[in-house]
């Protein structure tokens, strides 16, 4: 087994060399709400966007200031919230990430607290685990009789 030698860090030092340009867990959060709020209208507001993430709508301003920073939304204060291109294919990556996560869990019997392992681990995958998974998940939905065995195999195991 070939095993290629790369630095290890901790956990916050991963998050450190990786924050050039990157998003935020917390940014990701409000992109990706966002993005879910605006499928209808193509736009959404700052009290719907506090409501929807239990957030007071300060924290909501303050972030669409960065992500505004960051070119992913267009707002004027007091008006809507509109992504921009950028931002509508960043959100739209979020939203699939989310909820291809959500289906592996699903899939592999994850028993309880389903949303909450899909927010923790979310943000903390790199885009090419995220990228193997989506095949993996892909493959799961496309081949279900393979994947079979193993939910036997598991409620064997785990019950």
């Amino acid at each position: 087994m070939n095993i290629e030698k790369e630095e290890f860090r901790t956990f916050r030092g991963y998050a450190l060399a990786n924050t050039g340009g990157h998003l935020t867990p917390s940014m990701e959060d409000y992109l990706e709400m966002a993005f879910r709020l605006s499928q209808e209208d193509g736009f959404t507001r700052v009290n719907d966007l506090a409501r929807s993430l239990n957030v007071k709508p300060p924290s909501v301003t303050n972030m669409i200031q960065r992500m505004y920073d960051k070119e992913l939304i267009c707002y004027e204060k007091y008006g809507v919230i509109q992504l921009t291109p950028l931002g509508k294919q960043v959100g739209r990556f979020l939203l699939k990430r989310h909820f291809m996560l959500e289906f592996f869990f699903r899939a592999v019997g994850v028993p309880g607290n389903l949303l909450e392992n899909v927010e923790r681990i979310e943000h903390n995958l790199t885009s090419e685990a995220t990228e193997c998974l989506s095949l993996l998940v892909e493959y799961i939905q496309k081949n279900p009789d393979w994947f079979r065995e193993f939910q036997e195999y598991r409620q064997k195991h785990l019950g």
